[in-house]
């Protein structure tokens, strides 16, 4: 069966499972290996191999959850994985390892499709944030079902302090916090976010969500905010749902050789390259369009004159 298959790559352990995306769940049972240390890359790799190894029938795409910031396919932050994965090109390492078409996504914007798609936000128009409360605050920025990743929300500062620091599950168990005390920060977290983005709905997600009854309804907000619903299987579910390009995760479908000579628009100069411009290359006329008629010094004239004039009326009416 050609199923997307997710996996969600954590601190501890690594889970995997091939995901239907007619229902939003797996279609077998998971498998969970303990994340190696270090958990380099390749290390991690390998992980991958023996994980696929399970489900040979599963030859869909394979979306990898990161818990830092990916941006097409390269890993950009390491908070809390090894420091090696700076700068990587996770998508072209995963894919040499395994011989299979796999893309990387940050593991709260995965949770966050995976919630918009099949959970707490699925059928939500407008600006859903989706957080994560768990070592520190993920984030999910989702706008009519469009994610817009690495939002990073739990990074914001609030009274000189970052959110994080003093908002996460990690820091109400470090403090042993009661939940009212910790519904306090939670408060002003969530309150500093509504002054930020006017979202239409909030859905928290981490473990604690499974307790959300004792907490959330002690936070007073103008936007409504429930619990997520798939738990700790949205990452590997939105991993697969982002490798397949489903619910607008875009997953990036990149050429796997070199980019082009001369940078990233592919545009070479100088090396005896052939500069192609509007006109084909090397200025011949493309194929089906008339070639461009050389002007006299009368007509060119003229040209430049009502181009100046178009220009200074432009910035008379910018001025005014």
């Amino acid at each position: 069966m050609s199923l997307p298959f997710g996996i969600d790559f954590g601190g501890t352990g690594i889970k995997g499972a091939p995901v239907d995306l007619a229902s939003g769940d797996f279609a077998a049972e998971r498998v969970r290996i303990r994340t190696p240390q270090p958990s380099t890359p390749d290390a991690v790799a390998e992980v991958f191999v023996e994980l696929l190894g399970h489900f040979p029938e599963a030859t869909g795409p394979v979306g990898v959850t990161v818990p830092g910031i990916v941006r097409h396919g390269v890993v950009h932050s390491a908070a809390n994985i090894d420091d090696s994965w700076l700068g990587t090109d996770a998508d072209r390492v995963f894919s040499e390892a395994t011989g299979r078409e796999v893309h990387v996504v940050n593991d709260a914007d995965a949770a966050g499709l995976a919630e918009g798609q099949y959970g707490a936000a699925a059928g939500r128009r407008g600006l859903v944030l989706l957080t994560t409360l768990g070592t520190g605050i993920g984030s999910a920025m989702v706008h009519d079902g469009v994610l817009v990743p690495n939002s990073e929300l739990g990074h914001v500062e609030i009274d000189g302090a970052v959110a994080e620091h003093r908002a996460s599950n990690r820091a109400r168990e470090a403090e042993d916090l009661s939940m009212e005390a910790w519904a306090a920060r939670l408060q002003a977290y969530y309150r500093h976010l509504e002054r930020l983005f006017s979202p239409d709905l909030f859905v928290v997600g981490g473990g604690i969500s499974k307790r959300s009854e004792e907490f959330l309804p002690l936070l007073d907000l103008d936007t409504e905010i429930v619990p997520a619903l798939l738990r700790n299987k949205a990452g590997v579910v939105g991993a697969a749902l982002h490798a397949s390009g489903g619910a607008d995760g875009r997953a990036p479908r990149r050429a796997r050789g070199p980019p082009p000579r001369g940078g990233a628009g592919g545009r070479s100069r100088g090396c005896g390259a052939t500069r192609v411009g509007p006109d084909g290359p090397g200025g011949a006329p493309a194929a089906g369009r008339p070639a461009r008629r050389r002007l006299g010094g009368r007509e060119a004239a003229v040209v430049r004159g009502r181009r100046g004039r178009h220009r200074r009326r432009g910035r008379h009416l910018l001025g005014r």
